[in-house]
């Protein structure tokens, strides 16, 4: 017992023997005191930015005393219970259950979701002192969540196929076994879509005509930019990855004439004189959303207020059950959205000069979801609850029949969501989930070579403990919530199942630190979800990965992502291939991989990694046309975001080095003949048919590829100095494949061949 704190000091464990008090509650907490960086050098994290998270954690740490009353509090945490609430297993594997006692066997009772029971004796095995043992049960061979029984202890058995849904079972599913070609997709951002209506951004409707028009191109996948829900109340805040939360959706991406008919949404537009604004905001290149997003809003306000005529029985009492099915997650966001908005209208109008939009920083009654304040609101403002609950409705509407017009245009898969990395702190997510998500810390990226002070994204992200401790309960709504319209899931930042690079609210992103997750079992969770809603699942695991994260993420059939930028030879012309963290330096960067007189050769798409999408790029890196002609680079110069210590004309100049290579590299494979083009005339074509050629089990192209588009989506480093998320692209979604240019780059990157060789350069 130490007599300074009066608690009792647990037994370290092998790993913690030989470390500071401050180590060892860093490693008890999940934090890595030491890790690799981007240029593969060994590195330990300071004391004082191990404090820092530690502190933002919750668990004091200032001196000795400090962290060994941390240290016993998380070790009493972890004793607490007999069973976790939630424990995973594989189908056909012995389950370990976590067991503390030190009893040689316990009877237990397994009741199935089919409501089978299984029954039997579990065994102990092992005998750690400081971890206790485990209990093993027999393998059980059905997918599922199931009720075990351990004696007079309980818990969920969650039972995971041994990979997720893949490619290949889509094609099973819609009958195309047979089918020689290579399965392929668009990329797009779905705001910047074009469909002959004066929306001012790209809407739901646009998603399902441009599904139907890929189809016939033979497409199986459309992937999107995340629609999760942003802050109604405050327009500016527009960044898809930075969401107010990832259960619900954006609502300014809904068509009301959808459920309303086309003449109900004129009829608004006309009432609130809202043509000729619309029209302006129609015809700009870039959405104007603290503009737009008023006015949107406007128009289904207009249409809610009479719903009770314009909306036929059926469609009321399904806005009805969406609401019951919602439950009190729904009515959480709902509730957040109408205090948020009545607080800044009261600081707009002179009423209240201290209503903060942030949850954080509102009246202590008001902060968390269960609070009797917040009961007696929604009750006082039941009608303003019930109109964010209807804006969830629509949306949700929209994107299952986005997501139907696909499937039965024929893809195998359709829509593909995006999961975003974290959420506001002081959005509805976090704010519904405090116990399970981490206050106090953003999560970010360590140093790298282009960014030497590291990155803070501002958002904040589960906390692995909290997950343990309430069954994952969050992290599966979440997955439950993004897959319930798609046909596939990507994961942005995949990395984060495994580890997190945590920076303190306030502090230099440098004084971060990685935080441990518990990965096996949230894949196991991942590839139980996926076969339940027969979604794909692809890992963006672009970054400084763990050597051993992407055989986990292969061996659970989570794809990753194969860029065209970024495969290039080991051993090319006397210089080696970066390791993967210095290949995360490039991506944040892509402006130049390198400014020797050499480059790596490109690798060729057949070489790529297999359990993969193969891409020619994301929506932070350059498209083809933009990249060839040096697009980035100029961006990159004209914002001072160069890499440190580089010229404009070394830049340029190793991008010329670049564009040879790649070239090279196409006409090696038959693509290409004679002179190497100019910056101007990007070979477009060719690059895509290269792209056709890989092993992967999807390819996917981002529609600015498709189009010939110079511009890249968004600009990593920048905010309000580049367009990011703004831009708007000039094609009609419904009518994409209608072109000759676009239907061969669309089979040119289905069957890996072009009709015509790129023309000879101009003479000049």
């Amino acid at each position: 017992m130490s007599r300074r704190t009066g608690i009792h000091s647990p037994a370290r464990t092998a790993s913690e023997r030989g470390l500071t008090p401050l180590q060892a509650l860093a490693l008890r907490a999940g934090l890595l005191p030491q890790w690799t960086d981007a240029w593969n050098h060994p590195q330990t994290v300071s004391d004082d930015a191990l404090q820092r998270v530690l502190n933002g954690l919750g668990l004091p740490c200032a001196t000795t005393g400090q962290c060994e009353a941390s240290r016993a509090r998380l070790a009493a945490d972890d004793a607490a219970h007999a069973l976790p609430p939630l424990i995973t297993a594989e189908r056909g594997q012995p389950v370990a259950v976590p067991w503390p006692h030190t009893l040689p066997q316990r009877p237990y009772r397994l009741t199935l979701e089919d409501g089978a029971i299984v029954a039997g004796t579990a065994v102990r095995q092992g005998n750690d002192s400081a971890n206790g043992g485990t209990m093993l049960l027999p393998a059980i061979d059905v997918c599922g969540y199931h009720r075990l029984e351990l004696g007079e202890a309980h818990t969920v058995l969650a039972v995971a196929p041994p990979r997720c849904y893949g490619v290949a079972d889509a094609l099973r599913h819609a009958g195309r076994t047979r089918d020689p070609a290579r399965p392929w997709g668009l990329a797009l951002q779905l705001y910047s879509l074009r469909r002959g209506a004066p929306c001012g951004m790209g809407d739901l409707t646009a998603l399902a005509q441009c599904c139907t028009s890929a189809a016939a191109a033979h497409a199986d996948a459309v992937a999107i930019n995340p629609l999760h829900a942003g802050f109604a109340a405050l327009p500016q805040r527009y960044s898809p990855y930075a969401p107010s939360s990832r259960l619900f959706l954006n609502p300014l991406y809904a068509d009301p004439a959808a459920l309303f008919g086309q003449a109900a949404v004129d009829a608004a537009i006309a009432d609130l004189g809202a043509g000729e604004t619309l029209a302006a905001l129609e015809a700009r290149r870039e959405i104007d959303w603290i503009a737009l997003a008023p006015l949107r809003y406007a128009i289904l306000h207009w249409l809610w207020q009479r719903r009770g005529t314009l909306l036929p029985r059926a469609a009321l009492d399904d806005c009805a059950a969406f609401r019951a099915r919602g439950g009190t997650a729904l009515h959480a966001h709902a509730c957040y959205e109408a205090i948020q908005a009545q607080r800044l209208a009261d600081s707009a109008n002179g009423t209240n000069h201290n209503a903060a939009p942030d949850w954080r920083s509102w009246p202590v009654t008001l902060r968390s979801p269960a609070d009797a304040a917040v009961a007696a609101f929604a009750q006082a403002h039941a009608d303003d609850v019930a109109w964010h609950t209807f804006l969830q409705w629509i949306a949700a509407d929209g994107l299952a029949r986005a997501q139907r017009a696909a499937r039965d245009a024929g893809m195998a898969i359709g829509i593909v969501s995006d999961l975003a990395v974290g959420a506001d702190p002081g959005g509805s997510q976090a704010w519904t989930r405090q116990q399970e998500i981490l206050a106090g810390v953003h999560a970010g990226a360590p140093p790298d070579l282009y960014n030497p002070l590291g990155q803070d994204w501002g958002v904040a992200v589960f906390s692995p403990r909290g997950l343990r401790r309430h069954g994952f309960a969050a992290f599966l709504e979440m997955l439950r919530a993004n897959l319930a319209h798609a046909g596939g899931l990507r994961i942005d930042h995949v990395l984060g199942l495994a580890r997190m690079w945590l920076v303190p609210a306030g502090a230099p992103a440098s004084n971060g630190a990685y935080l441990r997750y518990p990965l096996d079992d949230m894949l196991r969770l991942v590839a139980l979800e996926s076969w339940r809603h027969r979604a794909i699942i692809i890992g963006e695991n672009l970054g400084t990965v763990p050597p051993e994260l992407n055989a986990a993420l292969s061996a659970r059939g989570v794809l990753g992502i194969d860029v065209l930028w970024f495969q290039r030879e080991e051993h090319s012309a006397g210089t080696t291939q970066p390791s993967d963290d210095a290949e995360t330096a490039r991506d944040r960067n892509p402006a130049s991989a390198t400014n020797s007189d050499t480059v790596p050769a490109f690798l060729p798409p057949a070489q790529w990694p297999p359990e993969a999408v193969a891409t020619t790029s994301t929506h932070d890196l350059p498209t083809v046309v933009g990249w060839w002609a040096g697009r980035d680079l100029d961006w990159r110069d004209q914002l001072h975001l160069l890499a440190p210590g580089e010229t404009i004309e070394q830049a340029q100049a190793a991008r010329a080095r670049e564009r040879s290579a790649l070239w090279q590299a196409l006409s090696a494979a038959g693509l290409c003949h004679g002179r190497e083009p100019s910056p101007e005339r990007a070979p477009l074509d060719a690059v895509l048919a290269w792209l056709g050629t890989a092993r992967t089990a999807l390819r996917l192209v981002p529609l600015e590829d498709l189009l010939g588009a110079a511009e890249q989506p968004n600009l990593p480093g920048t905010t309000s100095v580049h367009p990011n998320w703004q831009r708007r692209l000039d094609a009609d979604a419904r009518a994409l494949a209608d072109t000759p240019e676009v239907r061969a780059r669309a089979e040119a990157v289905r069957s890996g061949r072009h009709g015509a060789r790129h023309p000879p350069p101009r003479r000049r």
